[in-house]
């Protein structure tokens, strides 16, 4: 019985004693709970997903809920600090970025000159297909319109008719000049593609066509022409000139045939010339001058005492029947049609002077030469068709209707319209 009391007390004072112990460490352990369940608000996040959130949680100083502080999970952009390479990769990814966004935008430009491009050349083409039409339309008797030579084949055309067509084979390209049109400056072209003009300066031939001196072009002995084939290859000449025809791109350029006589007549008898005062301007002058007495023997001494051809005496000789029997007319002033053969000759590119500047453009990228020069921007022949109706009007309405019949060829094969306010005023 003594033994049951004592263990009794000792059970009731062990537990008094546990009691107190648990009193006074319980701020320590923070609670006796042996299954605490966590508040969902409190869950851990993610470490995938940082992101910034308040919550009640443990001070590892104090071990209280601190529920009424704010606490905040820092976010990658603003806690990680990148290495010197990370930033030098993200700098250059970015820059990477950057350069292609330009090089598609430069793309998107590129496209844009292209159709452009495109877009200019098929108008080009398409004035070009209706120019060779014309002159087919004309050539096979569609207008009715008749002249001499329309119908001849090419090997009907005497050899000394066939002076104008220039041959480049390195390039195979055939130009059929006609004076009063730039032909000095596509003579000077034509020299630089076929090399055969030394520069004294470089002792190397040309390669700039402004450089070419111009008054050099205009020697024959510069250029190949179907004339000297008979010269060069005997009786193969015609065979090989009908290949080069069908091989090569053949181009001329031609002008309003009334501001071509006005141009030929300013340049050759406007001022003196020795040459044409005493072949034609002389002949003129006796003609058609009254002149009495005998002509100064000079052009200069003819200009000095105000004795020079007019511009009717021009007109009234070109129509004059006794010109056309003693010879061909002088290249300067004789008709396109008699110069190039458009009939017999079927040409790929057909350009005039009004729209000279993008006509040679073109040309010369037809021609695949534009990327070895380029076409001379020298001064222009400023005749204007404007000027017409001045130069016209002291001649004679009948004699202005002669001079159309006599050009009538060239203003149809090409596309001049009749000059009407010439012709009926």
């Amino acid at each position: 019985m003594g033994i049951w009391r004592g263990l009794r007390v000792a059970f009731v004072l062990g537990s008094l004693f546990m009691i107190l112990l648990i009193i006074v460490y319980w701020d320590d352990i923070g609670g006796f709970n042996l299954y605490p369940l966590q508040d969902p608000r409190h869950q851990a996040l993610p470490h995938s997903c940082p992101r910034t959130t308040t919550g009640s949680l443990l001070s590892p100083s104090t071990g209280r809920d601190q529920s009424s502080s704010s606490f905040t999970i820092p976010t990658t952009a603003s806690s990680t600090k990148l290495s010197p390479e990370q930033a030098r990769g993200a700098a250059e990814e970015q820059q990477q970025e950057e350069e292609e966004d330009k090089q598609e935008q430069r793309r998107e430009e590129t496209k844009e000159d292209e159709e452009k491009e495109r877009s200019h050349t098929s108008v080009y083409d398409e004035e070009q297909e209706a120019r060779k039409q014309r002159i087919m339309d004309v050539c096979s008797g569609q207008d009715t319109l008749e002249f001499p030579g329309r119908t001849r084949a090419f090997e009907q055309i005497p050899n000394r008719e066939l002076d104008h067509l220039i041959v480049d084979d390195t390039h195979q390209i055939i130009y059929c000049y006609v004076p009063k049109v730039a032909c000095t400056n596509w003579k000077r072209v034509m020299v630089v593609l076929s090399q055969s003009l030394i520069s004294p300066s470089s002792g190397k031939p040309y390669t700039d066509p402004e450089a070419v001196p111009p008054d050099l072009v205009h020697n024959s002995t510069l250029h190949l022409t179907f004339a000297k084939f008979w010269r060069h290859y005997g009786s193969l000449s015609r065979h090989l000139m009908a290949l080069k025809l069908q091989r090569y791109t053949k181009f001329l350029f031609v002008r309003d045939p009334f501001v071509r006589l006005i141009s030929a007549f300013r340049n050759k008898f406007g001022r003196p010339n020795e040459d044409f005062y005493k072949q034609f301007g002389s002949v003129m002058l006796r003609r058609y001058g009254n002149v009495s007495g005998s002509l100064p023997e000079t052009a200069a001494q003819a200009f000095a005492a105000g004795i020079k051809p007019t511009f009717e005496q021009f007109i009234t000789y070109l129509l004059d029947p006794e010109t056309e029997r003693e010879s061909i007319f002088n290249e300067h002033w004789r008709q396109v049609y008699r110069l190039c053969h458009p009939c017999q000759i079927k040409y790929d590119f057909i350009g005039r002077l009004e729209t000279l500047e993008s006509d040679a453009d073109h040309l010369l990228k037809l021609l695949e030469v534009d990327n070895l020069l380029r076409f001379p921007s020298g001064a222009r022949n400023r005749t204007a068709a404007s000027w017409e109706r001045d130069w016209f009007a002291q001649i004679p309405i009948t004699t202005r209707r002669e001079l159309y019949k006599l050009y009538e060829p060239d203003f149809e094969l090409f596309g001049y319209p009749k000059p009407d306010s010439v012709l009926h005023q």
